[in-house]
């Protein structure tokens, strides 16, 4: 892995909060809140400072903006949700940009993972924990941010162990 364990370590305890809300919300009220990005946005923004040297910190940077600018033409074509391309991007920092195809690889499993979990819950007796969700009732539309922050998480937690 290209991140390090350094860095991983500094953004993991900060991050894996901020993941599990964007998880339950985009569950309960397919929502992903604006605050939980921009909470995101600013753990970068002050853990960076410690956990990556100046010039790493600067181009990371750069990942939130293209992120961004993709994922707003995304949206705009009816692909992803504005709280998932926000949450992206983000996220799009606290990832090695060597990690890319690492992160789509785990981004796949999650997506496989989630989608068919969130299913089988939906039509089973499993819906009865939370019987109020909002996913549950949104037909094909799925809570990607289920996916989007279990990424980051494990991105994370694998960085931890594994990283450089």
């Amino acid at each position: 892995m290209f991140i390090t364990s350094y860095s991983a370590l500094w953004f993991l305890p900060f991050a894996l909060p901020i993941c599990i809300w964007v998880a339950w919300n985009d569950l309960r009220v397919m929502k992903i809140p604006n605050v939980a990005v921009l909470t995101l946005a600013a753990i970068f923004l002050v853990i960076g400072l410690i956990a990556l040297p100046l010039d790493v910190y600067a181009w990371r940077l750069v990942h939130l903006v293209v992120v961004l600018l993709v994922g707003i033409v995304l949206n705009a074509a009816g692909v992803v949700g504005a709280g998932d391309a926000k949450f992206a991007a983000a996220a799009a920092p606290f990832v090695a940009i060597g990690d890319l195809q690492l992160l789509c690889l785990v981004l796949a499993a999650n997506l496989l993972a989630g989608f068919t979990a969130h299913r089988i819950a939906k039509h089973t007796r499993l819906r009865n924990l939370a019987p109020h969700w909002e996913s549950w009732s949104r037909g094909k539309k799925f809570p990607m941010g289920l996916c989007l922050g279990a990424t980051l998480a494990i991105y994370l937690g694998l960085g931890a162990l594994h990283g450089a």
